[in-house]
């Protein structure tokens, strides 16, 4: 295989999310306000050991203006002061409720365990799951009700702004947006109702409680650990439509706080989305070449002074390296992320191989003191 060759392959592979992008962010919006009236709305946020962050997550929601709401948080057998912190707020505030979830079932996962307590207990008719690292804007909530009924779907979903401090999270987290934007191609989502086009994020789901039920709510991913993903598959299995839209200006979330947490969170649930024994292969060659390899080809067809080469390495590497500015523009992303791109993208790749060797060896990942069930 010649270098010229081999170059065309890595532009090619890099063409595809970044045509991918441009597409989707024509369809990729903010969420308008709505101007007519919203029905009332549960705030129902699982928490363990989120006594960090549960007070501005609470605060946030308890702030949306224009809409009727209740919060409702439920302790899922927090080992910090997560549920002394909720209290304190509840007795000021009496449209927030404590709950404690009931002894976790062998085959439930925590959070979704929790949330299927959390939909038992909601009082309205529409369900908003928030995770206790979420900060709603104070429109944010009135503007994913609108967003729910001027789609029609019975379920509704978007990516907060992602908050990054250290370099492994600048590095990985705001890669979500790339792969959404860059491999889900949305006018499919859009018009189909097909489970292949399912898609989310599991920081933020806005439900019709009717459609919820019929589609069997979080009892139907039990052993998920990829809500984001399987959530939105359950509604589309039975028939209902989901959609996805921009939340960077309706909530703000920080999900991980340093390279450690980073790596274990995005490990978790790995092995229900790219690190499948029959996806893991194709991602890798997606990511590793369409991603990762542009700028070493480019190195060495300058080294060797293969012109032709030269050209279409770096056309490659303007795919890659453009869609990600791009996207760290649009989103409001670290630069700096941006910038060390390919080297982000090796790294989650590592993660996904990591995750599909745990698998393979049998071994459980643990997160937040608990080993984390089968999906």
């Amino acid at each position: 295989m010649s270098l010229e060759f081999f170059a065309l392959v890595v532009a090619i592979l890099a063409s595809v999310p970044a045509t991918m992008v441009l597409i989707n962010l024509t369809l990729y919006r903010t969420p308008k306000p709505f101007a007519g009236e919203l029905p009332a709305v549960s705030v129902l946020i699982p928490a363990r050991d989120e006594e960090q962050s549960i007070r501005a997550c609470i605060d946030a929601a308890l702030a949306s203006r224009g809409v009727d709401l209740e919060v409702v948080v439920m302790d899922d057998q927090s080992r910090d002061r997560t549920a002394e912190v909720v209290a304190e707020i509840a007795a000021r505030d009496s449209r927030l409720r404590l709950l404690t979830a009931p002894p976790l079932p062998a085959d439930w996962c925590g959070k979704q365990h929790a949330c299927h307590a959390l939909s038992q207990a909601a009082v309205h008719p529409v369900l908003t799951f928030i995770d206790a690292d979420v900060r709603l804007a104070p429109d944010g909530l009135s503007r994913m009700l609108g967003f729910l009924k001027r789609s029609r779907a019975g379920l509704v979903s978007g990516i907060p702004h992602q908050q990054t401090q250290t370099w492994g999270e600048k590095l990985v987290v705001p890669l979500i947006h790339f792969v959404l934007l860059g491999f889900l191609p949305m006018p499919g989502m859009r018009w189909s109702r097909h489970p292949a086009f399912a898609a989310g994020c599991g920081q933020l789901f806005v439900a019709d409680r009717d459609a919820y039920r019929a589609a069997g709510g979080h009892a139907a991913i039990r052993g998920s650990r990829h809500d984001g993903l399987t959530l939105p598959r359950a509604f589309r299995q039975a028939g209902l439509r989901t959609d996805l839209c921009d939340a960077t200006a309706i909530a703000e979330c920080r999900m991980y706080r340093d390279a450690g947490e980073v790596w274990r969170g995005f490990a978790k649930n790995a092995d229900e989305g790219m690190a499948t024994s029959a996806a893991i292969g194709p991602w890798t060659l997606l990511l590793a070449g369409g991603q990762v390899l542009p700028p070493f080809v480019l190195i060495v067809a300058m080294f060797i002074t293969d012109a032709s080469a030269v050209n279409i390495a770096a056309l490659a590497c303007g795919f890659a390296w453009g869609t990600r500015f791009l996207l760290s523009v649009w989103f409001r992303q670290s630069w700096q992320g941006a910038l060390l791109h390919p080297l982000g993208v090796f790294t989650v790749l590592a993660i996904q191989w990591y995750a599909w060797w745990q698998t393979f060896r049998g071994r459980q990942l643990m997160w937040k003191g608990r080993a984390q069930v089968d999906g």
